[in-house]
């Protein structure tokens, strides 16, 4: 591995990896908290019409899924707040057809070259320096927004009704937040791809939740276990020719499974 690094594009793969493994703790932490999974993956799976608005239209496809996105988390904002007993029809639907335009967009769009498996899969090894910088200005935009208004987030989190009382914006944070999963979701499919990029999001954090009481300690600790599955999975994709994104999930999906194991264990032993 550290040979590789000698390789630009393997250095610009582990800093990016690095980058979304933390965004994705911090993030991951507030889906999982506010129960936002289901709308995540729907933004997540929506995002494919960004790409192909973006093939279409000939402008750069990293920008095209991020407005896309972000969009689509603006309408399932607007949907869920007032129509919360239609959320699943409301979500299944926007899934549904942000694919379907995408795809049409692609099927459309003269003498594409683009690789698309790798959307669906990621291609953390083709990530550039402009992606870079995105990444990077996403995860200290997000961690700004965490400094300023970490508790009135916390508040709306765990009791939406109660900070409404005390007269916090319910509805701004919500959105905000959607905004957010749809930022970081469309960085996180350069990594690890669309069909995967939810179980980026929820793996770290499943396992920080058992080991912390706080959410701030949530999003520290997914960011950090996040990490060493990304940097594990890249290592393990580098040594024997596999998929990268594949190979982070499943690194993480065995992890997962050898610490449920270890906690059952431990229980019992006490």
């Amino acid at each position: 591995m550290l040979e590789a690094l000698s390789f630009d594009f393997m250095q610009h793969a582990l800093i990016a990896g690095i980058l979304v493994s933390l965004l994705s703790g911090v993030v991951g932490s507030l889906i999982v908290v506010n129960r936002m999974v289901f709308l995540a993956g729907g933004i997540a799976h929506a995002s494919y019409g960004g790409i192909g608005l973006a093939l279409f239209f000939g402008f750069p496809l990293f920008l095209g899924a991020s407005l896309f996105a972000v969009a689509t988390a603006l309408l399932i904002s607007a949907i869920t707040l007032h129509q919360r007993e239609r959320i699943d029809t409301f979500i299944g639907l926007i899934w549904s057809v942000g694919m379907a335009i995408g795809i049409l967009l692609v099927d459309m769009s003269p003498g594409y070259n683009v690789d698309m498996l790798s959307y669906l899969f990621g291609s953390i090894l083709a990530v550039s320096r402009e992606d870079l910088y995105f990444m990077g200005g996403l995860l200290l935009l997000t961690l700004l927004i965490i400094a300023i208004w970490y508790r009135d987030i916390l508040a709306v989190s765990y009791d939406s009704e109660y900070a409404a009382l005390r007269g916090l914006n319910v509805k701004f944070f919500y959105t905000l937040i959607l905004v957010l999963s749809a930022l970081t979701v469309v960085i996180a499919i350069k990594v690890v791809g669309l069909i995967l990029v939810m179980a980026m999001l929820t793996i770290p954090v499943y396992i920080a939740e058992r080991l912390s009481h706080s959410l701030l300690g949530m999003m520290a600790i997914s960011g950090v276990v996040a990490t060493l599955f990304t940097t594990l999975g890249l290592w393990l994709s580098y040594t024997y020719n596999l998929t990268s994104g594949a190979s982070i999930i499943v690194v993480s999906a065995l992890s997962l499974g050898v610490f449920l194991i270890g906690a059952s264990l431990f229980k019992h032993r006490r």
